[in-house]
């Protein structure tokens, strides 16, 4: 894949189909070729922990230094330390 290089650990992403298409979340880690694990988490942006579809996401310029596989917690504690709270709340229009 081309555009595999974007997503790593910690990239903030928004969910483009789905549910939850609209919010954005972090991979917390790459399952395979086609899909990574992601977390909102869903206090803060309304995505719960669960595989995803790179197909599904778009990567954002902005990035959260987490651990692979990191729990929700560490997720928000590295979100509100990068100040992006209000940044990972905001609903995009799709």
């Amino acid at each position: 894949m081309v555009f595999m290089a974007s997503f790593e650990v910690g990239r903030v992403v928004v969910k483009i189909l789905g549910r939850e298409a609209g919010r954005r979340a972090v991979i917390v880690d790459i399952i395979d070729e086609n899909f990574a694990l992601i977390s909102g988490p869903k206090d803060v942006s309304g995505v719960k922990r669960r595989r995803a579809n790179f197909k599904h996401l778009e990567p954002v310029n902005k990035s959260i230094k987490i651990s692979k596989g990191a729990s929700d917690e560490e997720i928000k504690a590295a979100i509100e330390e990068a100040n992006l709270s209000d940044y990972m709340q905001e609903v995009i229009k799709l």
